[in-house]
This record gives structure tokens, C-alpha cells and sequence, in this order.
């Protein structure tokens, strides 16, 4: 098998975008750019990745830290094949192929990607990829010899009036032997008009010396276009969406209005599921199976039990268990993680918190830093006062528990096991179990009530 090194060209400002922010960093579907570009090189076998960063190089390096991603600093910016010469040190030098990309290439699939690697009899020192959009706009034109074999790409800028009539286009991804970069990178000279060194170039010195050039012709040339402006964005993320929902659908997934919806292609929902209009599910969620979700939700890196019912809730960094119920109108926020046959009802903020098997909490409370233990109660408009305005503190409910409507429950404190508070108390103290805690501040009133007893 090949050794390949991936180069993804990421230095560019991208000035049509109007931005201060690297162009490779704007989002779609909540992920940059250049996210999509790595995840399809990973999906063709490529493990190897240099990044070429250069303006605010700080923060592309940020972006994809997680990625593994190895980073080449352009500096100054002096076009591609520039870029690809700072790069070329950072590659091993027992590599077989070199692939050259677009970090504004979001749509590029892996295995487009694998169509330019070369196999078994296949020789080619170079490989382009190329296709025929119907507005090639500035794009870089691929001029053909009388055999049909690719001779040169010519960048509109230098080519003049009548380079535009060429419909063959450069796509902007490409695959090169590694001895064949060693001995023409070096060669690069710059344009004319920009005095920057083109990528480009190479395959005219390759044909010069009459050697092997593929060309791989792109089907769906809309797959590599590279993105220049906020329109281009959007109708980008117009179709990541549309397919992470098809392959959702054809995986028995019900989205009822697929126009309103948005998941992230790496999340994952479960068969017979319905997902219903205005609910944004983003990256890193896994919802389980015969769930409702929506509508207006908003769920992000959270994991949803199978059989849980979600209603215009929001749900963020949260492990949500089965047949369950949220909402309508919850807030679950990071560090939220509940167990099976929960019910977090309208109207409810919970925070770093464990909510055990058969808990409720109905209606108009907090509840930050607590565990609240198995079939507790927790009545309307209660708080947890997690905090002294120095330290967060918590605050414990023991199974079986009632705590009544308007309890402010002043942490660090436990109501110990089937104890109750009464409407409106304020406990400043431990409950021991069994007992009945009222009044404000709140005293124990009774010990080891019995069940049903107030």
C-alpha cells in the first residue's frame, strides 16, 4: 500500500468573505471548514495531515488541535506552490505520494480523494482533478493537447480573454509523486502579474518533460468548489445538511420537515425515531431509538437514552437516560446526566447534576451541583443555592425524598432518605431521613414520618 502525506493549503485571509477570521474557520453546521476538508483525507486511508496556516495561524491551530494535525507556519504568503515548499520539509521522506488540497473545500468526498491515488498498474507522476461547472467564474483552466493529454493549467489572471472560453477547470486537489516534487518544486518561478509561485505550474513543467499527468474528471464539480464568499458558504452548508439527513432517513430516522431541521453529520440517531420541525441537533450527539425530539430543540454533544421524549428544550454537554420526558421548556446544561424514567418538566434549569432512576422535577426550579437520588419529588419553584458568591457547594437529595413547593435548599446540605420539606421552608441544615423539615429558616418539625404524612 502507498504511503501518502496529505497537504492542506490553509493560509489564505479569504478577503470576499469579509472577515477578520481565516476563511477556513467559518462554520457549517456549527464545525469550520477545514474540519470537513480533514475528515474526508482521514475517511480516504490518509493519516499523515500538514495544515499550511498563515494569517492568524493561532487560531486555524486552535480549531483543529484535535484533529492530530500537524502544522506548517507560510510566512509571508506567497501562493501555492509557495505554500507547498514550506510544507515539503514536514514530509517524510519515504512518502510515495503527496496529496495537495483546498482547506475551502468542504464538500470534497473521500472517495473523490482516493480517485487521485494511483494503483496497481496505474503511473502517473502527477494526478489533477477537474471538472466542467456551469459559472467557472476565475478558476484556473486545464488546456488539453491534440491526444487529449493535459498540458498545462493557466490561471485566468494570466491568460487573458479568451482563456475564459476554456470550460475544463482545475478543481484544486491534486497528487504527486514525491521524487517528482523534489525535483520540480525547487523550479517553481513566480507569475508575471502577481509575483506569487503557483502550485499549478508543476503540471506544466511535468508535461514539458513528457511525463505521466492524470487527469480525474469530477462528476459533481459543485463537490470541490472552494468556498469564497458567505453565499458559497451557505449553499454549502445547505447540502451537508440535506445529506446527513437523507442517510438519516434511509436509516429509518423520521424528520418530519427535513427543510427546518439541522443535524450534524457526526451525530447519530436511532431507528424510528421521530424529529420534529425547528430542532437543531449539532456535533457530537448520539440519540437512541423510538425517541420524540422536538419540535424546537436544541441538543448539542449530548447522548439521549431510546424511548425519551424531548419537547422545545435545550440540552447542551448532557446525558439524557431512556423513557424519559424533558420539557417542555427545560434547560439542561453541561454536566447534567440523568438516569432511565426521568421527567424534567417546564421550566426547569439543571446543572452539573445527577438525577437518579424515577426522579421528577416537574415545574419552576433550579437545580445546580446535586445529586438527587432514586423516585425523589421536587416540588414547584424550587432552588438550589449552589453558591456563596465565592465557592459552588452541594447539595444532596437521598432517595424517596418530597421536597415541597418553594424550598431553598442553602448547599452544602442533605435531605437524608424519605424526608420532607414543607412549603416554602429554607434549609440551612442536614434533614436527617425519615424526618419533616418547615419554616425559615427551616426546623425539623417531625422524625420518621411516615409515608403520606405531612
Amino acid at each position: 500500500m502507498s504511503k501518502i502525506t496529505a497537504v492542506v493549503l490553509a493560509a489564505g485571509m479569504g478577503t470576499r468573505m469579509k472577515s477578520e477570521m481565516p476563511k477556513v474557520l467559518h462554520t457549517i453546521l456549527g464545525k469550520p471548514m477545514l474540519y470537513y476538508v480533514i475528515r474526508a483525507i482521514k475517511g480516504a486511508g490518509i493519516e499523515k495531515i500538514l495544515v499550511v496556516a498563515g494569517h492568524k495561524h493561532e487560531l486555524v491551530e486552535a480549531a483543529v488541535r484535535e484533529d492530530g494535525v500537524e502544522f506548517i507556519i507560510q510566512e509571508p504568503q506567497l501562493g501555492t506552490g509557495h505554500a507547498l515548499q514550506a510544507a515539503f520539509p514536514g514530509i517524510e521522506a519515504d512518502a510515495d505520494y503527496v496529496m495537495v488540497t483546498c482547506g475551502d473545500m468542504p464538500l470534497i468526498t473521500s472517495e473523490t480523494l482516493k480517485s487521485l491515488i494511483p494503483t496497481g498498474s496505474e503511473k502517473a507522476q502527477v494526478s489533477i482533478l477537474y471538472g466542467k461547472p456551469e459559472k467557472p467564474g476565475d478558476m484556473g483552466r486545464i488546456l488539453f493537447s491534440e491526444r487529449d493529454c493535459i498540458q498545462k493549467i493557466v490561471e485566468v489572471a494570466d491568460g487573458g480573454p479568451e482563456i475564459r472560453k476554456v470550460c475544463e477547470v482545475n478543481l484544486g486537489a491534486y497528487c504527486f509523486e514525491f521524487d517528482f516534487l523534489k525535483k520540480y518544486l525547487p523550479r517553481l518561478k513566480p507569475s508575471r502579474v502577481k509575483g506569487e509561485f503557483y502550485l499549478t505550474d508543476l503540471i506544466g513543467l511535468a508535461s514539458e518533460d513528457r511525463l505521466g499527468i492524470r487527469g480525474i474528471y469530477c462528476e459533481d464539480p459543485d463537490e470541490a468548489m472552494g468556498i469564497n464568499d458567505r453565499i458559497e458558504l451557505s449553499r454549502a452548508g445547505d447540502r451537508v445538511r440535506k445529506q446527513a439527513l437523507d442517510k438519516l432517513m434511509f436509516s429509518g430516522v423520521t424528520i418530519v420537515d427535513p427543510v427546518s431541521t439541522f443535524i450534524h453529520p457526526d451525530s447519530t440517531v436511532g431507528q424510528d425515531t421521530v424529529i420534529h420541525p425547528f430542532t437543531i441537533i449539532e456535533s457530537g450527539c448520539h440519540v437512541g431509538k423510538r425517541c420524540s425530539i422536538g419540535p424546537f430543540c436544541r441538543i448539542s454533544g449530548s447522548r439521549i437514552g431510546s424511548n425519551t421524549c424531548i419537547t422545545n428544550s435545550v440540552i447542551l454537554s448532557s446525558e439524557v437516560g431512556s423513557d424519559s420526558n424533558i420539557g417542555p421548556f427545560a434547560y439542561l446544561r453541561p454536566g447534567t446526566k440523568t438516569a432511565d424514567n426521568v421527567k424534567i418538566g417546564d421550566f426547569v434549569e439543571i446543572k452539573n447534576s445527577f438525577i437518579d432512576t424515577g426522579a421528577k422535577v416537574p415545574h419552576l426550579s433550579y437545580v445546580g451541583d446535586s445529586h438527587i437520588g432514586k423516585k425523589v419529588n421536587i416540588g414547584a419553584g424550587t432552588i438550589t443555592c449552589n453558591f456563596d458568591g465565592k465557592e459552588k457547594h452541594k447539595t444532596t437529595i437521598e432517595d424517596d425524598a418530597y421536597i415541597g413547593a418553594n424550598t431553598n435548599l442553602v448547599a452544602p446540605v442533605t435531605v437524608g432518605k424519605g424526608a420532607k420539606t414543607g412549603a416554602g421552608a429554607v434549609i440551612t441544615k442536614d434533614v436527617p431521613p425519615g424526618s419533616l423539615a418547615v419554616g425559615v429558616p427551616a426546623k425539623i418539625k417531625k422524625e420518621n414520618i411516615r409515608a403520606g404524612e405531612v
